[in-house]
């Protein structure tokens, strides 16, 4: 593996951390101080960053804010927010503008992403080896060039589908001589080192590489976090981090069982071993087990031999197989339809055939399953969506008790839940509740997404909103009468 650069390991030692090689994982970052709840342990730009919907101009190329985005005229392909991105973008999008004008239409329309993300990494590094942009130890393409691309344990088809995209990058920088196999290397490191740029909300709007981020392992159970402002990264400690801890995110999606996990993990190239997969049996038959037949009984299913009867772990009662089987192929056909009516746009079909998916596997599933929360959550984007209020608070509620199960106590998701609660709630007129809500999810969010960015800015003013209106309901004079 190439060292990484004197440089760096400077630059980190100055932030409190160390590239270490970790038993079982390969290199990894590790603290040398101690970092508090919150603290940002690593920030950085991206080396390459592209939004993720590129012609229809979702989201600003620089900043990525998808607000007031004008179009280039040349290459009709980037877009701005205004003349300030524009000017940080120009040296590297005057080669990238030249090149795309340069494609015919139905080449522009194969400019995926994945693509895009090629050509600026290469324009990039054209720019950084000329000096016309400055290199630093936390950004140079030694880094990238650093980065584990696991291409000898890509299959056969993916390979060619590598060398396939190396041709076409070829193609739209003809004046740059490509080693394409070099190219095809970069992009078995996208798939295992690219990160999603997410706003505040989680929701993906880019991808960025970061290579100096892709030092850190990953753990189903994290001691840090990695969320966005714009498409600048920021890792923020979860809990306490002593000196010579290894920081650890999460790569996927946690709120799953073990095999799930692994499953989403295997493009990695890695079996996580963290506590949670260690011990992973113990919490699996919760997420996707059956419930007690026995409504009073909060235990969960286990199966006798040839699963032609289920037994609780419980209080031992027993639960017909051919009765889960019914349910089961019940709320299968129900969700294809459910799933015709959101592909159509009916969302008033889709919330009432979902809202019989929802009865159903209350009946069938544990109240911690991930598919009774999956549903849930459809319900709450729907009713949303249809700006019934009431609908929609009702299944946010419903929805808190597992994520505050499945998710560890200061994860975004979490706050970022009680948040819609408490929005919700507010314009309900619920403000005692609305309160309590959003002073869960600011009291979550201050940790995961810090303090200074414009949405918990809007968070915190929500809250002394409430808190000011609460305070004068109960003020002396102001009691409401029951």
């Amino acid at each position: 593996m190439v060292s990484l650069p004197e440089q760096l390991e400077r630059e980190l030692s100055g932030r409190g951390l160390a590239i270490a090689s970790i038993p079982g994982k390969g290199r990894g970052l590790v603290t040398t101080r101690r970092f508090f709840p919150g603290e940002v342990i690593l920030c950085g730009e991206p080396y390459a960053s592209t939004p993720n919907k590129i012609l229809v101009g979702s989201n600003c190329d620089h900043c990525f804010t998808s607000s007031n985005l004008r179009k280039c005229s040349v290459c009709r392909v980037a877009w701005y927010c205004g003349s300030v991105c524009q000017k940080e973008e120009w040296k590297l999008h005057q080669l990238e503008c030249r090149a795309i004008s340069a494609l015919t239409d139905d080449r522009k329309k194969m400019l995926t992403p994945t693509i895009r993300l090629m050509v600026r990494l290469i324009l990039r590094r054209k720019l950084q080896n000329e000096k016309v942009i400055p290199s630093t130890g936390t950004d140079n393409y030694g880094l990238v060039d650093a980065l584990e691309s696991h291409i000898s344990e890509v299959d056969d088809k993916q390979l060619v589908l590598y060398a396939q995209m190396a041709n076409l990058v070829q193609l739209i920088l003809p004046a740059i001589e490509l080693d394409l196999k070099e190219t095809a290397h970069i992009f078995s490191k996208f798939s295992c080192n690219a990160h999603t740029i997410c706003d505040p909300e989680l929701r993906p709007v880019g991808t960025g590489l970061f290579p100096a981020i892709s030092t850190i392992n990953h753990s189903c159970v994290p001691n840090a976090v990695l969320l966005f402002e714009g498409r600048t990264a920021y890792v923020r400690a979860l809990q306490p981090l002593s000196n010579n801890t290894e920081v650890s995110i999460s790569y996927i999606e946690t709120a799953a069982t073990t095999l799930k996990r692994h499953n989403d993990l295997k493009h990695y190239f890695f079996t996580c071993t963290c506590p949670r997969c260690i011990k992973g049996s113990e919490e699996d038959p919760l997420l996707e087990g059956y419930r007690c037949k026995d409504q009073n009984c909060d235990g969960f299913l286990l199966p006798d031999s040839g699963k032609k009867a289920y037994t609780c772990q419980k209080c031992s009662m027993c639960r017909d197989g051919e009765e889960v089987k019914k349910l089961s192929s019940e709320i299968l056909l129900l969700s294809d339809k459910a799933s015709s009516f959101v592909s159509s746009g009916n969302n008033n079909e889709a919330g009432s055939v979902y809202k019989i998916i929802e009865q159903l596997e209350r009946k069938l599933y544990h109240s911690f399953s991930i598919t009774l929360l999956h549903t849930r959550e459809t319900l709450l984007k729907l009713y949303m969506e249809l700006q019934d209020w009431r609908s929609a608070l009702m299944y946010c509620r419903s929805t808190i008790p597992v994520y505050e199960r499945v998710y560890p106590p200061f994860h975004p998701m979490v706050g970022l839940q009680f948040y819609t609660c408490g929005k919700l709630e507010w314009l309900l007129e619920y403000t005692e509740d609305a309160l309590k809500s959003l002073t869960r999810a600011a009291d979550v969010l201050r940790i995961t997404h810090g303090t200074n960015s414009q949405f918990m800015k809007e968070l915190f003013g929500k809250l002394e909103e409430a808190r000011a209106e609460v305070s004068f309901r109960l003020s002396p004079g102001n009691e409401q009468i029951s």
